[in-house]
């Protein structure tokens, strides 16, 4: 096997941004594992980019990324495919549309469950895989998913905003573990991308506070400097940076991609 060969894992990697990244990853010449819960989701979209003229290069794997062995699964995936693994992207997540007074113990659980949890088993699968492998001193990488919700909490938001907190937390915490084993860990801070999870967050939005649908999506997008609403692929081209040779010295960030909604 030559050192050119990048193998990545995308969790949620068939829709939303997850499939901007993975579309990304696969035009800079990475080897990507798309895991997602949905089976046939992840087939259809590896159908697609196979006649993409990606064949060989993409498969799926179904497990649920708030499960510790789903990880260990999604890795065994990649080195059983493509031998090996040099970026984890843990992309996987939800968003949960509530005011703070009627959060339920069960909300907290589900949205630590798939937010954070899956982030912390995410990294130690990959690290752990990137021991066996004999890298020298090859920088690898682990990418995770925050928000600007991570920065700065939004009303409605308040359990999904904690939990991209405690992302940012964790991210800070394995890049200071993993450094001196050529790990680096870093995670991107998306702001209002137009996809499911922000038609989702707009619709239960009106049904608290009334309105119309796309009311709330056209406001807070209003705040965004660039004037207009993020694409997948805007996010996917950061990520592309972060597991490129380029962002080898970086370790530890959290960087807010969002056209100009915060400044911090």
């Amino acid at each position: 096997m030559t050192e050119e060969k990048r193998v990545a894992v995308v969790t949620g990697g068939d829709r939303g941004i997850g499939r901007g990244i993975t579309d990304q990853l696969l035009k800079d010449g990475y080897y990507v594992v798309i895991a997602n819960r949905n089976e046939e989701a992840g087939k259809k979209a590896v159908e697609e980019l196979n006649a993409q003229g990606y064949e060989g290069k993409v498969v799926s794997v179904a497990g649920d990324a708030s499960k510790k062995e789903s990880h260990e699964h999604f890795v065994k995936a990649a080195v059983d495919n493509f031998g090996r693994l040099d970026t984890y992207v843990n992309n996987a997540g939800i968003a949960q549309i509530k005011l703070l007074k009627d959060e339920t113990e069960a909300d907290m659980d589900e949205i630590f469950h798939v937010n954070v949890y899956s982030v912390l088993f995410g990294m130690q699968a990959a690290a752990a895989q990137f021991r066996k492998q004999d890298d020298g001193d090859k920088i690898r990488k682990i990418i995770n998913a925050s928000s600007i919700a991570g920065h700065i909490a939004f009303d409605m938001l308040g359990a999904y905003s904690a939990s991209k907190f405690a992302i940012r937390g964790l991210t800070q915490a394995a890049a200071k573990e993993l450094g001196r084993e050529h790990i680096t860990v870093n995670a991107y801070c998306p702001g209002i991308v137009g996809t499911d999870m922000w038609d989702y967050i707009d619709e239960k939005m009106v049904e608290a506070w009334g309105g119309n649908k796309g009311d709330y999506l056209k406001k807070y997008s209003g705040a965004i400097t660039l004037g207009r609403v993020e694409t997948p692929a805007d996010v996917a081209n950061y990520v592309s940076w972060l597991a490129s040779t380029k962002s080898d010295y970086m370790t530890g960030q959290a960087v807010q991609i969002d056209g100009g909604i915060q400044f911090i």
